[in-house]
């Protein structure tokens, strides 16, 4: 039998991606084949959907995404901008030729590194950075054993949320600028600047019956929590979400988080990922006392002429100044400028 061969996908292929990546462990919602068409509408990105080939069908999957930026350099990732990526191969072999072949491209561009987010450890020598984590909910035993299983500090935490007056919403496209007014607001108090909301219509556009928007609102309507998920696999995707510090003492997102639990119990999930997490944040604190199972993220890359490990991170002090500063722009000018400099921050 012979070896792979790997080509770069077009839209043709599409289909037949998806349905390679059904009900693969270690595929996720990030590596459908709609991610190529987002990337190249929102930002204007190249893109190299890789596929390994063997006797006319696909035996293996690798979305990338090329960055070129004048602040940042040039980078090939998979996946930017989302929790991970990666290779999803039904065999050694037809792994080994998709990183051969990513590797090869990033020459090609004479990419400064290329950057690899995986839920598992590649075989090989790439160094991996270790400084994120996920979580997950096992939905199996569904709504109410999990809610009898929380903690009584965490029931007692939600139920008080609740007397706030809070209520849940969810919905798509309807929700978006609600969604968003919240999101944008977040970013510019945590220092980052934040993506066009052109690039949340394109993957609700993309994904239409794979996405799912959540607002938490006071009984007059105004919301103060919101999240963006997506849904592959039988797994909810924790994709972005958002909660201002102004509304901080609400606790929205007690009632936020157990509506979006509720919600993907009865659509029949089996699987919460929370997204990712700074390992020992205050994000991954919140995230476990929903008794969600911590699993280390691998960070992988690729530098040109063997070079360290790059820090394009917030942890990395050499961006703390501008970190700063960016908190205390206005809103209006943040939401003005963020997205010139968003779309080159994988």
């Amino acid at each position: 039998m012979s070896g792979p061969e790997v080509i770069v996908c077009g839209p043709e292929k599409a289909r037949e991606w998806d349905s390679f990546l059904a009900g693969r462990s270690d595929s996720s919602f990030y590596h459908l084949f709609g991610w190529k068409a987002v990337n190249e509408e929102s930002f204007g990105h190249g893109t190299f959907f890789l596929a390994a080939m063997r006797d006319g069908g696909i035996t293996g999957v690798f979305p990338l995404v090329y960055i070129k930026s004048r602040v940042f350099g040039r980078i090939l990732c998979s996946m930017p901008f989302v929790n991970y990526g990666g290779p999803s191969a039904a065999d050694g072999e037809s792994e080994a030729a998709l990183l051969e072949r990513a590797v090869s491209i990033a020459g090609e561009l004479k990419a400064d590194y290329m950057e690899i987010r995986c839920m598992r450890r590649l075989p090989g020598d790439l160094p991996a950075g270790e400084h994120k984590v996920s979580l997950t909910i096992d939905l199996s035993p569904g709504a109410d054993a999990i809610w009898n299983g929380l903690s009584t500090k965490q029931r007692t935490n939600v139920r008080r949320a609740y007397k706030n007056g809070l209520e849940s919403r969810a919905g798509g496209a309807d929700l978006l600028d609600g969604f968003y007014a919240l999101f944008t607001e977040s970013w510019r108090d945590l220092g980052t600047p934040v993506y066009n909301i052109g690039y949340f219509r394109r993957i609700l556009r993309e994904f239409p019956d794979k996405t799912r928007v959540f607002l938490a609102c006071m009984k007059d309507g105004t919301p103060v929590a919101g999240a963006f998920n997506g849904h592959f696999n039988g797994t909810v995707e924790g994709m972005w979400a958002a909660s201002p510090a102004r509304y901080r003492q609400l606790q929205a997102n007690y009632v936020l988080y157990w509506e979006m639990i509720k919600d993907a119990c009865e659509m029949g999930f089996t699987k919460y990922h929370l997204g990712r997490s700074t390992a020992d944040s205050g994000g991954e604190a919140f995230k476990s006392k929903w008794n969600a199972s911590p699993a280390q993220l691998y960070w992988h890359y690729h530098t040109k002429n063997g070079g360290p490990m790059p820090g394009l991170n917030t942890g990395n002090p050499r961006y703390r100044m501008a970190i700063n500063a960016w908190k205390r722009l206005p809103v209006s000018f943040a939401n003005l400028i963020g997205p010139l400099f968003a779309g080159q921050i994988p």
